[in-house]
Order: structure tokens, then sequence, then C-alpha cells
């Protein structure tokens, strides 16, 4: 079932990405020659009008294919007048921006819907799992719990920062390094309290030191619907801040190991369908985003290549040469693919490995 969950999921994000081309590009008047949901090899094709409408079989993406989006493409007379290059700048941009625009309100949609409607699992005091090879595993236990750290008491979330506060001897901190200084943990276990002194492993993944173990799940908690929003608007913008580091990221050994793939992102998706379903909501919203931002980075052949070039023939006052474009294509096209192979490369270490560590 988290299969399917997470194949309608990602189907969805691309029908509507692909819809929001398609729908405006009809509305300026473009002539539409395909629709596609997934690549080619095509396995069913139905031709309505002058649109042909197509399912690929390898579901990693769709296409709107307009006439005339390559300039030098003979066309027939009737149809050259509704061709892409034929329009003006401003449809151009529209058609373009319509895709990667659905997914940004689909996202802040998904996120409004989560927080009002879905709502977080609110975090217990009691303990449910421990990892392997943290400090926890060999204390702690599920069930037990967690009374204070260090003397401090309060919410799951406190006592995680009280926990955290334990740093690293090693300046800058290395993947694995131990807490110079134990946290004091205070148990209720079997009716009785149970004293642990346990020093925090730093994580480089989450960028902070841990024990270890999660907290087991209490019920979900709603937010009113003007909290909804500003809530959703701070996860909008961390999500959308994040995702633009990503070129930074290709020039960093260590980030570049926490790029994540379609095989990562589908197999999260899958994970935490598993985990918990409604979550799911969350995360394609976050997929979502992503994929539009990325999509707006001005690089052929994304969106944000091909906006790039339509403003730069509006500033210049007339058509960019297509052999410049065509370069300047094939830099862009060598970037996406090593993105992805860097992104394929790490996810099927994690499959391999550590897996994906969900929350």
């Amino acid at each position: 079932m988290s299969w399917i969950l997470a194949f309608a999921g990602f189907a969805i994000l691309v029908i509507l990405h692909e819809l929001g081309h398609f729908a405006v590009a009809k509305w300026v008047g473009m002539r539409v020659e395909k629709f596609s949901l997934f690549f080619p090899p095509t396995v069913l094709s139905k031709k309505v009008g002058e649109t042909e409408y197509a399912l690929g079989s390898i579901p990693l993406g769709g296409y709107v294919r307009i006439s005339g989006m390559n300039p030098s493409e003979d066309l027939p007379e009737e149809v050259r007048d509704r061709a892409y290059h034929a329009a003006p700048v401003w449809k151009r941009i529209a058609v373009i921006a319509a895709g990667p625009a659905v997914n940004l309100i689909l996202a802040f949609a998904l996120l409004l819907v989560f927080f009002f409607l879905i709502g977080s699992p609110t975090a217990t005091d009691r303990v449910d799992d421990v990892e392997k090879g943290y400090p926890a595993a060999s204390a702690l236990k599920p069930g037990d719990r967690l009374l204070s750290v260090d003397g401090v008491r309060g919410t799951a979330t406190e006592l995680s920062r009280q926990i955290g506060r334990h740093k690293c001897v090693q300046s800058p901190p290395t993947d694995g390094c131990r807490a110079g200084r134990p946290a004091t943990l205070v148990l209720a276990r079997d009716g009785r309290r149970v004293t642990e002194r346990l020093a925090p492993i730093y994580d480089a993944r989450n960028e902070r030191t841990r024990l270890g173990f999660s907290y087991a799940r209490g019920p979900r908690e709603t937010l009113p619907l003007s909290e909804s929003f500003t809530t959703s608007a701070e996860s909008f913008w961390i999500v959308t801040r994040e995702t633009l580091k990503l070129p930074a990221t290709l020039i960093d050994g260590e980030k570049r190991k926490e790029i994540s793939g379609v095989v990562g992102t589908y197999e999260t998706t899958r994970q935490v369908a598993l985990i918990d379903v409604a979550r799911v909501v969350q995360i394609l919203a976050i997929i979502s985003l992503s994929l539009a931002i990325i999509n707006l980075f001005p690089f052929l052949p994304l969106d944000g290549g091909h906006i790039f070039w339509a403003i730069v023939e509006k500033v210049r006052g007339r058509p960019v040469p297509f052999a410049v474009m065509e370069r300047a294509g094939v830099i862009g096209f060598m970037l996406v693919i090593g993105l992805f192979a860097i992104g394929l490369t790490n996810d099927i270490g994690r499959l391999q490995g550590e897996g994906f560590g969900i929350p």
C-alpha cells in the first residue's frame, strides 16, 4: 500500500505541474502537440483535437510539447503564428512559469491543510525506539519515561535541547565524536527511578549531539487558522532557503553526501506512509516546493532556463541566437545530469547502508 501511495503522490505532483504549462499554453493560444505523463517509451496514447495525450513507462516526470519550442523547427504555415517562439515574451514566460507556480501554490496549500486539519503528533516523555550504535542502545528501554536531563525538566523538545548542549571536544565536530561531558538522565522504569550518565554522540546529518532514541507519539495537535498560515509560511521559507543552497552543496564534499535523488525521495515518502500516512501530506508539500524551486534555477533545460533566456531577449530587444541557447543548454543539461547522478549514488549508498533516517 505504501508503494501505491508514494507513486500516486508523485504522479499527482507531475500531473499538476504539467497541467500548469498545458492550461496556460492553451489559454494564450499556443499549439500544444503532446501532453505526456511520464517519459517514453509510450504505453498509452490518444489524440484529441490537435493534442496527443500520452502515458509513458518511465515515472521520472512528464512534459508538454508545444509547436515551435525550437526556433528553427519547420512548421506548416497555419501553425507558425501559434508557435512558442512566435509568441510575445510575456506569453512564453507565463507558460513556462505556470508549472512551478502550480507547485508553489500546491505546496503552501498542503502545508496549510497539514497544520490546520491534520496536525503534528505530539511527543510524549516515553522512550519509543533506541538506535544501534548510539549510547541510548545500552541504557534506555522502550517504555522508559524521561523525567529530567541534568536536572532540567520540561517537554520532549526542551529535554532534547538540553542533551544537545553537550558538545564534542573536537572543534569543528566530526560525525560520531563523543561529548566531553556526559548527560545525566533520570528515568522512571517499572515504578522505580533510574539514573544514567551517557555521553551524547555528534550526528553530522542533524548537526547536533544525540543519544539515539525517539519519543513515543502522542495525539495530533492542530493549530488555529491564523497560526497555521504563519507556520506554513515559516516552513515554506525554510524549505525554499535550503533548496536554494543546493548548487553550493555540489562543491562541498560533506554536504554533497546529503543530496537525495528521485529514488531517495520516493523511498522516504514510502517509509513515511508506513509510519504515519497523514504525514505524507507534509512530505508531498516539501517535495512540491523543492520541485518548483529547482525548476526555477536559470539553467536549460529547466523551466528557469527558458524564463531566463526569454528575459534576456526582452532586454536585448531581439531574439537570442539559437546556437547560444544550445551551448547554454548543454552546460545546464550536464549540471542536471550531474545532480541526478550524485543523488542516485547517495540513494543507493543509503539503501545498502544506514537507510534514510526517517524520524
